[in-house]
């Protein structure tokens, strides 16, 4: 397993970052592993892009799209996506199954993922519908 939550050597060549189709924003690209891995039918998706961008804003229903101009929207999805959920149930760590309430409630919980991450025990490069490290959304 990779270490998911450094920053690797980026290629220059082509930015990581794109603006979704739907709200203009500015999403960092993901991995079709990983939009696999959160699909509901995933044996209906066909990845047609050569590059994936993950969506974060909790206002827009999409949640991944393609360089073709392909979107995925949120009721495509299996898992809920906590950083486009405002309740106290909405995941901010896949990988070890940590609610929002969770980490109000205990807020030793967080050094308990740092913990982990640090002895590579996390796979939030697929896990979380971002691709990226879930310690990035914890509330602070």
């Amino acid at each position: 397993m990779t270490d998911c939550c450094s920053t690797p050597e980026t290629n220059t060549a082509a930015a990581k970052k794109h603006r979704c189709p739907l709200d203009c924003k500015e999403c960092a690209e993901v991995s079709a592993k990983t939009i696999a891995y959160h699909l509901h039918e995933v044996w209906k998706w066909a990845a047609t892009a050569e590059r994936y961008f993950f969506c974060a804003d909790p206002a827009c229903p999409v949640v991944y799209f393609g360089s073709d101009g392909s979107t995925i929207t949120k009721n495509q999805l299996r898992t809920r996506v906590g950083l486009k959920d405002e309740l106290d149930d909405a995941l901010v760590c896949y990988c070890f199954g940590v609610t929002r309430a969770d980490v109000r409630g205990d807020p030793g919980i967080r050094d308990f993922v740092v913990a982990q991450t640090k002895h590579k025990r996390c796979a939030c490069d697929t896990c979380n519908p971002s691709g990226r490290c879930c310690l990035k959304d914890f509330p602070k």
